[in-house]
């Protein structure tokens, strides 16, 4: 089997497809015509053109148990990446822009508790007392955290976007866009995307309540949602569009979070010219890289402080952990390509597995990227946990 990828072409679309467009320039027409888009209104990256909030199942559920515990203790258990980030810090910042006075967040760290709403953090988040977990990015596969949390007598609600298995936690709400029997036309939206959803509903419910410019709140916070959105390389399918152009031109306007600001101007980007690449090459891995080494709090830290001198020393500090976690993925890239270079490309199996004692679990992630770009087949990379136990990513 070769080792070179498939060229992939496009037919040329129809003068009538490309007439569908209107009156834009014919070469643009003629690439978007290639890519699918069939109207006008697909070229609209308005806030107009989201799909509607109440359009996403349980979304109205959600909303009333997250109001209906708006004057006891919320828990926000997030995910030790980009994206649970974003999610964690665009909750807190809502609900407590929206009143809530008793809003904690609790991330598991990878090395001791593993990931999701495991029982192990159930019981840790136990111990503050919570009337309400709410998880973001994660839980949808989160049976046994759910059912401690139920024995505890703690309801859950579920905010994900992972794809469930077969059989779902019994939480109070789930909200969730890859739910069988779905009609939410977007089923892409990254963790911070479903957290916008459901932030935006309990915002609007609480202005119909009397609360003044509630419904206002969430959309200050799309920088944080195109941020997580483009770090977690989701489809950018029309709705994620939308929330990605709407967060950077947030950012653009200096109108973005303090830790945005300060992770771009310390990697040499521009705010007022951000594109996606600086979230995805520049702001994105310097978040990732805490949650990989060490504790992803300093990069929650980062998003959810207002001030500038803060941030840029949370930024510091997120930028010399992802210095080293380059040093550390060189050096392990090199010893994994090595071996599988070794094996010659004719001697490739059709799953390759590498594995080095030495090797830092939190970036296997990583090299089974690398590796499977080079030898182009399914990769586990393994790292040794104990003398008992091995950690991969596939």
């Amino acid at each position: 089997m070769s080792g070179t990828r498939p060229i992939i072409s496009r037919p040329m679309p129809s003068k009538d497809a490309i007439a569908a467009l209107g009156d834009i320039d014919p070469l643009h027409a003629r690439l978007f015509a290639m890519r699918g888009l069939t109207e006008p209104g697909q070229l609209d990256y308005g806030l107009a053109q989201l799909a509607p909030i109440g359009s996403l199942e349980n979304i109205d559920a959600a909303a009333e148990l997250v109001i209906a515990n708006r004057n006891a203790k919320i828990i926000v258990v997030g995910d030790f990446d980009v994206d649970g980030a974003t999610s964690t810090a665009l909750v807190l910042r809502c609900l407590r822009e929206f009143g809530f006075t008793d809003v904690e967040y609790l991330v598991p760290n990878r090395f001791e508790y593993g990931y999701g709403l495991s029982p192990e953090i159930v019981r840790v988040a136990a111990e503050r007392s919570p009337a309400l977990l709410v998880t973001v990015d994660n839980g949808v596969s989160s049976g046994a955290g759910v059912a401690e949390a139920n024995h505890l007598g703690i309801p859950v609600l579920v905010t994900d976007h992972h794809l469930p298995g077969n059989e779902l936690p019994d939480a109070a709400v789930i909200v969730n866009p890859n739910l069988d029997g779905s009609q939410f036309p977007s089923r892409n939206l990254a963790g911070v995307g479903v957290a916008f959803y459901l932030m935006a509903r309990v915002g609007r419910v609480l202005q119909e309540q009397g609360v003044a410019d509630a419904a206002k709140v969430p959309a200050k916070y799309l920088d944080l949602v195109a941020l997580g959105t483009v770090a977690d390389v989701v489809p950018l399918d029309h709705n994620n569009r939308v929330l990605v152009q709407q967060g950077l031109l947030r950012i653009r306007a200096g109108q973005c979070v303090a830790g945005i600001q300060a992770l771009l101007t310390l990697s040499g980007r521009q705010p007022a010219r951000c594109v996606s690449t600086d979230l995805g090459f520049a702001a994105g891995p310097r978040i990732n890289a805490a949650g990989r080494l060490e504790d992803i709090s300093v990069g929650i830290e980062c998003l959810l402080t207002d001030d500038l001198d803060t941030a840029m020393k949370y930024a510091g500090t997120l930028d010399r952990i992802n210095s080293e976690r380059r040093d550390i993925e060189a050096t392990m890239r090199e010893q994994a390509f090595a071996y599988v270079d070794s094996l010659g490309s004719q001697r490739w199996p059709e799953c390759v597995c590498v594995y080095n004692s030495e090797w830092h679990q939190g970036v296997v992630g990583l090299i089974a990227a690398r590796v499977r770009e080079r030898c182009h087949r399914p990769v586990i990379a393994f790292a040794r946990e104990s003398d008992e136990l091995l950690k991969g990513s596939a």
